[in-house]
């Protein structure tokens, strides 16, 4: 082997070592056949504000509280251009320190919208499954959603209102369950009074 390709595959080991470390242990799999995304999403109306209504604990969220997300085109002018992402919350409570991390997202083709490749750390790209949705309101704006990845480890439930009523919660919780995903295993998000 050439001293540059070494060099590379040495790179390339401690690269994926570093990030590692950086992201922590995964969790449990709360899900092991996650599946499929159950309807096709435009991006126009998952774009906007969403809160965190519930999750399974992520080693990059952990202590998390008052968890957003906004989605916006980064090129506005241009309907297939890439997703800025803005996910913000407080450590440890909802008036803990202000965290914020930006990030890019974009579609993957052949998916009906619903599956995103999402990065916050250069090169590297998560897997973003739209698992289901709500319908588009008046506004045009979906009303909630529910977000998983093929390994089943991770899972985010959001709502276009920081508190969701009973009707949604409860929603939320029958579909989460449906999909297979095991509740025992949710964390729930303080999120701040309407």
């Amino acid at each position: 082997m050439s001293p540059t390709r070494s060099f590379f595959c040495v790179a390339a080991i401690a690269a994926s070592l570093a990030l590692t470390a950086c992201v922590g242990s995964p969790g449990p799999v709360g899900n092991a056949s996650v599946p499929q995304p159950a309807k096709p999403v435009e991006t126009q109306a998952y774009l906007g504000k969403w809160y965190e209504y519930a999750r399974y604990e992520a080693p990059f969220q952990k202590g998390c509280e008052g968890v957003t997300a906004e989605y916006s085109l980064r090129d506005p002018g241009d309907p297939d251009s890439k997703i800025k992402v803005v996910n913000s919350c407080r450590k440890g409570s909802l008036t803990g320190e202000f965290d914020q991390s930006t990030g890019k997202a974009k579609v993957v083709e052949g998916s009906d919208g619903a599956k995103l490749k999402v990065s916050f750390f250069g090169p590297f790209y998560g897997d973003y499954w739209v698992l289901d949705r709500g319908e588009a309101g008046a506004d045009g704006l979906y009303d909630w959603s529910i977000v998983g990845e093929p390994s089943g480890r991770y899972l985010w439930m959001l709502t276009r209102e920081p508190q969701p009523d009973a009707e949604l919660r409860a929603l939320l919780e029958a579909r989460v369950k449906e999909l297979g995903y095991d509740w025992g295993l949710v964390r729930m998000t303080a999120q701040p009074a309407q």
